[in-house]
């Protein structure tokens, strides 16, 4: 069996890719006849979709992508492909500077060494070489011109004081915060040709770059614009190339491991090696490392099979008399809060929309100032003990006009089973029937919708884990508050609240 040679999931080209529109066929021709480096189909692959530029090589150009990501599942020749790209940048595109690093200084200067020994070994490279330093941390070597590779520790100081023109990074998805990352793609700002490749298999939890890039790249690739989630990315600049198994796959399904290790059957990677790992492995394990998997893969789901996904409809939305339930939530570093709105469909089920997400919360405040005069009175629900959003939702319903709807104790935990059921009631094979709510397509409440963890209180009940959580829950838990807060039972007049009178529509909301 032989692996993919496409990525499952990349960046479309805007063109057709020749040699006239992609450095990465004269990347390929200076490995196979400088380097003497005979490259996975794979890894052309990546070369010419990786190293695609916008204009003409004739007069002028720039590369498309600014940042760029391998994804790939271990052991698949990453380490060469890095090599061999370096080496083109420092001795065919004559760039001035490079900078590489990983979770571990040894993997980085693995790759170093190696374009150290090409450099020094090949007659057409070494005329070049001005010097190799090998000061412990600080390795760097040195060509005509002042062409410059250096390596080093995956700090917040990573690349800072220098100016780069690439910037590999290995290892991403160990990238538990932004500091390495933020420090090092900062290094390529001056220059206008300036590129970052990072490299990984998939991460886990708490890959929290990884997951965003991938994030961001999804909804491009999908035709969604990207939104903020807290990194520092522009997705038009982001050139994602994923190779792994598909969502769900088996772990023995041998084509979605070919999908996953485009090496297989290519150099020494076998299938023989790969059902070793599957049969010695923890299922979470393998699934990361030799399926390339994504954590919304390996985590249970907080609803069943295929409930959130049957709930999205992207022509939903709120009637116009219908009452309108607001409910706020605060991220669980408190660094977002988020606000969303339920209200009732025509055809009788809910509608839940996270209408506002900002960092910070004083913000939150005004945003009902603002509203709460002019249109009237505003039910707003969140969590009323326990909860980073409490004393944040007091405090907004001292606003007049803002009707304080917390949920607390068992009206906390039924509110939440009555939106568990109304999501589960989408589910494709759902028999139990009951009132449904439907959302729209939005990646910040779509990524808490299938990763979501949960923790049993006891006896059964249930409430989502925001420690353990890999995505915001806040933006999910917004949605369930409003919910909740739109089908409680009003205990001193035995009706529930949607039977009331209507409220004036939520697009008012929404400017």
């Amino acid at each position: 069996m032989k692996g993919y040679t496409e990525p499952r999931i990349y960046t479309p080209p805007l063109r057709e890719l020749t040699s006239e529109t992609s450095l990465g066929y004269a990347a390929i021709a200076y490995a196979k006849e400088v380097l003497g480096e005979t490259l996975y189909p794979w890894q052309e692959w990546a070369l010419i979709h990786g190293l695609e530029i916008i204009g003409d090589l004739e007069t002028e150009w720039k590369f498309r992508f600014r940042i760029v990501v391998y994804m790939v599942s271990r052991q698949n020749g990453k380490t060469v492909l890095s090599k061999d790209t370096a080496s083109f940048f420092m001795n065919v595109l004559n760039v001035e500077s490079i900078f590489g690093t990983s979770l571990s200084l040894d993997k980085a200067e693995e790759v170093w060494e190696a374009v150290v020994a090409d450099q020094e070994s090949i007659p057409a490279l070494s005329q070049d070489l001005q010097k190799v330093a090998r000061t412990n941390g600080s390795k760097k070597l040195v060509l005509t011109g002042n062409r410059s590779y250096k390596v080093g520790a995956p700090t917040r100081r990573a690349g800072r004081g220098d100016s780069n023109d690439l910037v590999m990074l290995d290892e991403v998805r160990e990238q538990r915060d932004w500091e390495t990352w933020s420090a090092a793609v900062a290094s390529t700002n001056a220059k206008p040709n300036g590129m970052v490749i990072g490299y990984s298999n998939a991460g886990d939890p708490d890959s929290v770059v990884l997951r965003q890039l991938r994030s961001q790249a999804m909804e491009r690739i999908n035709g969604t614009k990207a939104k903020d989630f807290g990194g520092d990315v522009d997705a038009d600049s982001l050139g994602w190339f994923e190779w792994s198994a598909p969502d769900k796959a088996a772990m023995d399904d041998l084509d979605a491991l070919a999908q996953a290790n485009p090496a297989l059957g290519y150099g020494r990677l076998t299938e023989r090696a790969l059902i070793s790992n599957r049969e010695t492995f923890p299922e979470m394990k393998f699934r990361s490392e030799c399926m390339c998997q994504q954590v919304e893969t390996i985590l249970p789901e907080p609803f069943p099979d295929g409930a959130w996904v049957g709930g999205i409809d992207e022509h939903s939305f709120i009637r116009e008399d219908s009452e309108l339930v607001f409910g706020i939530d605060l991220s669980q570093d408190r660094k977002y809060t988020t606000i969303a709105v339920c209200g009732l469909r025509d055809d009788g089920n809910y509608h839940v929309e996270v209408v506002e997400r900002r960092m910070g919360t004083e913000w939150a405040v005004d945003w009902f100032k603002q509203r709460a005069p002019k249109y009237g009175n505003m039910k707003l629900a969140f969590q009323e003990r326990g909860a980073p959003v409490s004393g944040l939702g007091e405090m907004i319903c001292t606003v007049a006009g803002v009707e304080r709807m917390a949920q607390g104790g068992s009206d906390l935990t039924s509110g939440w089973d009555r939106f568990y059921d109304a999501v589960a009631a989408c589910a494709p094979d759902n028999a139990r029937g009951g009132i449904k709510v439907f959302h729209l397509p939005q990646p910040v409440l779509d990524a808490p919708g299938r990763t979501c963890q949960m923790r049993n209180l006891g006896g059964g009940v249930m409430l989502p884990n925001r420690i353990k959580s890999p995505d915001d829950v806040a933006p999910l838990m917004a949605c369930a508050m409003a919910f909740a807060g739109s089908t409680m039972i009003n205990k001193k007049e035995e009706k529930k609240i949607h039977d009331s009178v209507y409220a004036q529509g939520a697009s008012i909301f929404f400017v």
